[in-house]
């Protein structure tokens, strides 16, 4: 009885709680409704399914077989390389409604190399999407309907606000299941998952499984506060979302100019080690420490310098590396801003006209870039987050973050998560030894790439076909 009274006591203040928690006004909710039902009924209507037709170019068997799949050899072996064809591959997932007119923010990857996308509302009513803008940097992407009636809509809050241990609730099309609501809360924020510069994900145990990509991440007033976008394979529990107000701001821009407008400062940076911080007279290992400085960009005409430590921008803090090229990005381009760094132990404040990003910034400094996509393959440098993701012991060099199915990179047997360790002898340490390496291969030879790959070194043959022109 002791028991049974001490576990009505803990739900009694749980439902209370809860009910504390939920608003008051927003969306009818009262005071004594424990049930997030009323919210939900709300909400639904302005969250839309997404499929997506992809024409897909590979080769195939007669028995259905396509590159990449496991018996890849073993029909090769027999059939040799069949001729390519065209296929169609379909995709799944979510997005929701921010106007009555029709504009509804997904997920890049939902709709990239899409031929055909096609947003189908709760009540079943299907519309022909087209693509407004997308940022592939931060997976967001806005697309225009043509709706025959007024749309309901949903309105972004304020992340900024949210803390570990609030309450969500995520809404959208796992499986292709159809609108399917789950709940949790905010596990924690800041989330980097090696992905890009970009990374600041909120992780949530509310379940985000595929076909949720895209789709919103409200809070308990009915706002969204995140974007669902990925996964951990094999985990249980853990998803994370883009941050609603950096989407909020990306899709004022995709509306506005159709592309993402970022600030840039003109520096390659690295994270400040307990080491670094040591050997450079520095209290704390925080800030970003300078690698390098771009010729003629804004930092070089400043006068920042190669081993200046930046510990602010525009009066923020930068605890961490990634923190800067998130500030940066956010700052208007051609007006001044502020920065704090450490020079031979002196604190010094420096004055900078940002400028926008070239469009072609990576293709301008990456000679090999064709080649690479050619051999069908997408490398990083090992960052911490990397690191953790793939499980490898080295904390120095590129990784293959994504290998295409049907490559030269794939036939030759080159796997996601395998580090590359030299390409025909050549050491590769960094993006700039792999990428000049890449650079060199010579069609019709075949280059001997040297992996490591769990616990083991291999040798990968990989033969260049005479099409690759570089």
């Amino acid at each position: 009885m002791r028991r049974c009274l001490k576990f009505l006591s803990f739900s009694s203040i749980f439902c209370a709680m809860l009910v504390a928690a939920a608003p008051t006004r927003a969306f009818g909710i009262t005071e004594d409704l424990l049930s997030l039902s009323e919210l939900v009924k709300q909400l639904k209507p302005a969250v839309v399914n997404i499929s997506t037709t992809s024409v897909l170019t590979g080769r195939s068997s007669p028995f259905g077989w396509r590159e990449g799949d496991p018996f890849n050899d073993f029909f090769k072996r027999f059939f040799g390389n069949m001729p390519e064809r065209q296929f169609r591959q379909r995709g799944l997932g979510s997005g929701f409604i921010i106007s009555e007119d029709g504009y509804i923010v997904t997920n890049n990857h939902v709709v990239a190399k899409a031929s055909d996308i096609e947003v189908i509302l709760e009540d079943g009513e299907k519309y022909k999407a087209e693509v407004v803008g997308t940022d592939p940097k931060t997976d967001v992407a806005l697309l225009k309907i043509k709706p025959r009636s007024t749309l309901p809509t949903v309105k972004f809050g304020d992340s900024s606000n949210l803390e570990i241990g609030d309450w969500v609730i995520a809404i959208g099309n796992p499986f292709g299941l159809g609108h399917t609501v789950t709940t949790g809360i905010i596990s924690a924020k800041g989330r980097s998952l090696g992905m890009g510069a970009y990374d600041d994900f909120l992780q949530t145990d509310a379940a985000i499984n595929p076909g949720n990509s895209g789709g919103p991440l409200f809070n308990l007033k009915g706002e969204v506060v995140g974007v669902n976008t990925a996964i951990i394979a094999g985990g249980q529990g853990i998803g994370f979302a883009i941050p609603g107000d950096m989407v909020r701001y990306l899709v004022d821009q995709l509306k506005s100019k159709g592309r993402v407008v970022r600030g840039w400062l003109g520096v390659l940076v690295q994270q400040v080690t307990p080491e670094i911080a040591e050997s450079m007279n520095l209290k704390n290992a925080e800030g970003a420490l300078v690698a390098d400085v771009t010729s003629g960009g804004p930092a070089e005409k400043a006068g920042i310098k190669r081993g200046d430590v930046i510990v602010a921008f525009n009066g923020k803090k930068i605890k961490v590396m990634p923190d800067l090229p998130k500030l940066v990005a956010l700052a208007p381009p051609e007006r001044e801003s502020k920065v704090n760094l450490y020079r031979n132990g002196m604190l010094k404040t420096i004055k900078i006209r940002i400028e926008e990003m070239p469009d072609d910034l990576g293709r301008a400094k990456r000679k090999g870039t064709e080649k690479e996509k050619h051999l069908g393959v997408v490398v990083q440098e090992v960052t911490p987050g990397i690191q953790r993701r793939f499980n490898l012991e080295s904390s120095t060099g590129v990784v293959i973050t994504r290998v295409e199915r049907g490559s030269l990179a794939s036939n030759a047997g080159l796997r996601t998560g395998d580090l590359v360790v030299e390409i025909n002898k050549r050491s590769i340490k960094d993006l700039s030894d792999y990428r000049s390496a890449v650079d060199s291969l010579k069609p019709g030879k075949t280059a001997l790439i040297l992996v490591r790959r769990g616990n083991n070194t291999v040798y990968v043959a990989l033969k260049i076909d005479d099409e690759d022109k570089g």
